[in-house]
């Protein structure tokens, strides 16, 4: 294509952000903005406009990632990259075999390893120990809220028996009492603060090497959750600003600064500053990421009950709350007040209320604000919180790829959740009937940034299993949603929770021609061939910026 042609997209299905418009639609851009909708005859004098065939597939919006961490997983893609496996003999074969081709190396560090495939959800250090025995390994797991690590690395961050679990976090020990390798939440800081930096140049090619990924996948923006330095990392923005000032950030990105849960409101004037040096072109950091609980399945995620013991009896533990609820709402009204929009993770439903409490406070005390606030992840949220997203103007952003029957789910959750609160997870379809403003987001890389794999689970309940058909029963399909539902919160809904919908998230006139062409018919497509479909094409502001 001629840079800045006037493009006619053709022969295919569009869908616009909201629905899918009627066969025949084509969509006109000109000078890399969407200029025009609808029927062919409509379209003006085609004369001059160079055709795009879009070959019977499905012509929508960019996609939108609301909850994603690129840098990190950039970063993690150029070392010990865990994701190609899914037993703990596999995990052990990449690391000797990293170890090896990386002599030099004065840690081995990457990380992607999956709970379920160790008894327990634990992994341990000897398994580590019998192929590097020489150098300290520090890998984290998939949702990045534990740490794998060897008798090298325990030895040089001094920990041992006598010593104690952090307030937010926990040492795995045998019966001893002895560091088994596995440390959770905050304990994983005993280890991550000794860690050698990450330079500048590998976080600013993490941050391209994620770029050309999620292009790839249809994404064209997204909201960065953590700028600022979580558990001892690198902060990203340098590297976001560093790409906008080389012209080398293509997409538009919104950037959640860190909340550090160590302090309190006097970190916020840091916040003010970090905002007004971290917007610049694409990048803008005008929210503020809250890390409320943990996860459910090391029991670290806030729930109302205690957590089981797996034969039905309560237990003494109901997770951890990282930010005092009491005072949450002050924070929120004080961030609110200075228009940072807040990014919640909340996973437990605990954690779900305390953050619409918050919200609640916050539009009390500030009834013009209009932020707009998102909890992400929602994996519990009690009924009775349901109806409270659309009174408060909350916005639901799902993970939906969590949705199905995993290991993960049936081993390390359910049982400890019981059979009651098992059934209030992940409530998409109850959300959206609720009236609640949805957006969707991967959380990448604790699971593949893939929308249109996020979008069959959200559609089936249950994940692909290769070549065709689906794994095992639906997870809970009474909250399956529809395609189109979960198309637009991927794609508009992403972008208003952005407050970029003037901008991007929908195929109308005046919005900037972000694309991302898929080889089906999603229109008319079985729903449980939702995930062969794949992107042939990215544009964005009517150029290409991938083509399969």
């Amino acid at each position: 294509m001629r840079p800045g042609a006037d493009l006619v997209f053709h022969n295919g299905t569009i869908f616009d952000g909201s629905g899918f418009r009627p066969d025949g639609t084509v969509v006109r851009v000109t000078d890399g903005v969407v200029s025009y909708v609808g029927a062919r005859d409509g379209a003006g004098d085609l004369g001059a406009a160079e055709p795009v065939d879009l070959a019977g597939g499905t012509l929508l919006p960019g996609f939108i990632d609301a909850h994603v961490h690129p840098v990190s997983a950039g970063d993690q893609l150029r070392k010990c990259d865990l994701r190609a496996a899914s037993t703990a003999a596999g995990y052990v074969e990449i690391v000797a075999a990293y170890a090896k081709a990386h002599p030099e190396a004065e840690w081995i560090t990457g990380g992607g390893w999956s709970m379920d495939a160790f008894p327990g959800g634990i992994p341990t250090r000897d398994l580590l120990d019998a192929v590097v025995p020489d150098r300290p390994v520090y890998l984290p797991n998939r949702d990045g809220h534990g740490a794998w690590v060897n008798s090298r690395a325990l030895e040089l961050a001094g920990i041992d028996a006598s010593t104690p679990d952090p307030a937010d976090g926990r040492i795995e020990r045998d019966a001893a009492g002895a560091p088994v390798g596995t440390l959770q939440e905050g304990a994983t800081r005993l280890v991550s603060r000794i860690l050698p930096e990450t330079t500048d140049d590998e976080w600013y090619q993490g941050l391209l090497t994620a770029q050309d990924y999620l292009l790839s996948l249809g994404i064209t923006g997204w909201q960065d959750a953590i700028i600022g330095r979580y558990l001892g990392s690198a902060d990203p923005m340098d590297s976001y600003l560093r790409a906008v000032s080389a012209g080398t950030l293509k997409a538009n990105v919104i950037g959640a600064l860190w909340w550090d849960r160590y302090r309190g409101l006097e970190q916020l004037a840091e916040l003010l500053d970090r905002r007004a040096r971290g917007t610049l072109g694409r990048f803008r950091a005008t929210s503020v990421k809250m890390m409320l609980d943990g996860v459910a399945e090391n029991h670290t995620a806030a729930m109302l009950e205690p957590y089981q013991d797996g034969h039905g009896c309560d237990t003494d533990h109901s997770g951890i709350d990282f930010i005092d609820p009491e005072e949450l709402p002050r924070f929120v009204m004080a961030l609110d007040s200075e228009g940072f929009q807040v990014h919640f993770h909340a996973l437990g439903d605990r954690a779900v209320r305390n953050a619409l409490d918050a919200i609640e406070a916050a539009r009390t005390a500030n009834p013009g604000s209009a932020l707009r606030h998102h909890l992400a992840h929602l994996q519990l949220v009690h009924p009775e919180d349901i109806p409270r997203f659309a009174r408060l103007g909350a916005t639901a952003n799902i993970q939906a790829l969590w949705a199905t029957h995993e290991a993960q789910m049936d081993e390390l959750t359910i049982p400890f959740l019981g059979e009651r609160r098992s059934g209030w997870q992940y409530p998409f379809a109850s959300l959206l009937r609720s009236g609640a403003p949805m957006c969707a987001g991967s959380d990448w890389s604790v699971s593949s940034p893939n929308p249109l794999w996020a979008t069959h689970v959200a559609v089936n309940r249950s994940i692909p299993e290769a070549p065709g058909g689906s794994a095992g029963d639906p997870f809970l399909p009474e909250q399956a949603i529809g395609l189109a539902p979960m198309l637009a919160a991927y794609t508009s809904g992403s972008a208003r929770v952005n407050g970029l919908e003037d901008q991007v998230g929908s195929v109308r006139p005046g919005l900037d021609a972000d694309f991302a062409i898929v080889d089906a018919d999603l229109a008319h497509l079985p729903a449980g061939e939702i995930w062969q479909a794949g992107v042939t094409t990215t544009w964005i502001r009517g150029e290409v910026a991938y083509h399969r």
